[in-house]
């Protein structure tokens, strides 16, 4: 039995967990573990082999939260509004709806790839191990910029939304405190961190809950005019907006301008990736994740493109005003520069994630291509993503028609500016990768050059190792688990020992 071989065979056992995997004696590396190294696992030690110095230390809930708490933002709460009074109630749940089920091809291949390899820098460190480093590279510095630009993003989204209410609270004091509560939240170790993100992302999750029952009981009555309204913004003014243009040609770019602002608005996948080497049970716990993404999918994102559409019509004259500065003092900030300066960021960060979601696409073909060329089994991973490889292929090629064509309106008319914060960070990218491709001579690695097993044994030992020190749980037991009153042990009990 070949060594690949022999490691898929013993990555399927009949529970949830990865049966370690027979390899040749190395008492460096795959010796039993002793009592030292099973209490040190959670920081990545594993039978005396530190794994790129990791902590996993995040459980069951809040993995499950960050997946949820990283898609599920700012993005959502404000721009939707927008997409709504250029699309209509109709085109605006239909383009969520079609671009989840696109995203959704990619958290396919995401899932498969780092259930079974959840390595430190996640989808980056994958594209350079299994497609080629100048992508990697790029890769790399295309979701740093991502998230250094997501900052300014919020806060400027925050100053927006604070002045819709009032006007009287300085731009200044809303960045220093942003800048200060990021600031904390960075300096907290792993555990911490993931604490913080459980509990500030089941906010977020509680809000989204708030909005489907506000509006489930205002639409059949449950409001003070006792109005059962229901449907009634899909009937009049209508289910399609016009945009730029008109009949047609208009409703069409109206779903356009709602399909851009879902490119931007839905995320997911990368973020899982990213956590994937610091959950305390990364097969178990990070498949789970991948797996409730495609309902997340679903119901948070279409459904609030579905709630947003009955409570407000997209000509609604306030809603009108608030985006096109009509509205005088409080409201009035979507003419302000604090305004302008978000379509910029809001058109460099959708192009940024549709760059990380090609990237995924393109690893997850090289590593499907790698597993036929040598006879690697993929029913035998701990997760085989369906309807591979079209799955991939579907979300590469549709990925690429979205981040060439959202910035169309750039040339009709000619509009520099908008040219460049359309189309800036894929520049930025061909940039990188030729530039890093040219200076280090690196080439897209060919089928039977993919190392299939890599980390997979020492994830492998990993894995067994936690089993016995700190036993998987699940999702809903985790979340309760501190609320539970403490076993007082048999020496605490004995007052004589």
């Amino acid at each position: 039995m070949s060594h690949i071989q022999d490691t898929i065979h013993h990555l399927h056992p009949s529970d949830n967990g990865i049966m370690p995997v027979k390899l040749e004696k190395a008492p460096s590396q795959h010796c039993t573990p002793s009592s030292d190294s099973v209490s040190d696992i959670h920081r990545g030690t594993v039978w005396g082999n530190n794994v790129h110095g990791l902590q996993r230390r995040l459980g069951n809930r809040q993995i499950q939260l960050v997946a949820i708490g990283g898609s599920i933002g700012t993005a959502l709460f404000v721009t939707i509004g927008d997409a709504l009074r250029k699309s209509g109630p109709l085109s605006l749940f239909l383009a969520f709806l079609v671009y989840n089920i696109m995203l959704a091809m990619v958290n396919n291949c995401m899932a498969e790839m780092s259930t079974y390899m959840p390595v430190s820098g996640g989808f980056i460190y994958l594209a350079s191990k299994w497609l080629d480093d100048a992508v990697g590279f790029m890769v790399g510095w295309n979701f740093f910029l991502y998230e250094a630009i997501m900052i300014p993003f919020e806060i400027t989204a925050v100053t927006l939304v604070l002045s819709f209410w009032r006007n009287d609270i300085p731009p200044e004091a809303v960045c220093v405190a942003c800048i200060v509560i990021y600031a904390c939240l960075n300096a907290l170790a792993v555990k911490g961190y993931g604490e913080s993100e459980f509990w500030l992302s089941g906010g977020k999750v509680i809000l989204i809950f708030i909005l489907f029952a506000f509006t489930f009981v205002t639409m059949v009555g449950g409001n003070p005019q006792r109005d059962a309204f229901g449907f009634r913004h899909w009937r009049h003014p209508g289910p399609f907006a016009e945009y730029l243009h008109t009949d047609d040609l208009g409703r069409f770019e109206g779903f356009l301008a709602a399909l851009w602002t879902a490119s931007y608005t839905c995320v997911g996948p990368e973020y899982i990736s990213m956590v994937a080497a610091e959950a305390k049970h990364p097969r178990i716990y990070i498949k789970n994740a991948f797996k409730t993404a495609y309902w997340r999918f679903g119901i948070f994102f279409a459904g609030s493109a579905l709630c947003c559409g009955i409570l407000v019509a997209y000509n609604d004259p306030t809603l009108v005003a608030v985006y096109s500065g009509e509205l005088e003092g409080a409201g009035s900030a979507a003419a302000s520069p604090s305004s302008q300066v978000l379509t910029w960021l809001i058109n460099l960060l959708t192009a940024a994630a549709i760059i990380d979601y090609i990237v995924m696409c393109l690893t997850y073909i090289w590593f499907y291509r790698a597993c036929k060329e040598q006879g690697f089994d993929r029913s035998k991973l701990p997760y085989k993503g369906w309807f591979q490889p079209w799955s991939a292929v579907i979300g590469l090629l549709w990925m690429v028609m979205v981040v060439t064509c959202y910035g169309y309106t750039s040339f009709t008319p000619w509009d520099v500016t908008t040219f460049f914060t359309h189309y800036t960070m894929v520049l930025f990218g061909i940039t990188t990768f030729a530039g890093w491709k040219l200076f280090k001579h690196t080439r897209l690695l060919r089928p039977d050059e993919l190392d299939l097993t890599w980390d997979a044994p020492d994830i492998t030992a990993y894995e067994e190792a936690a089993k016995i020190s700190d036993p998987p749980i699940g999702f809903w037991a985790e979340l309760i688990l501190p609320f539970r009153p403490r076993r007082k042990s048999s020496q605490e009990s004995d007052p004589e020992v």
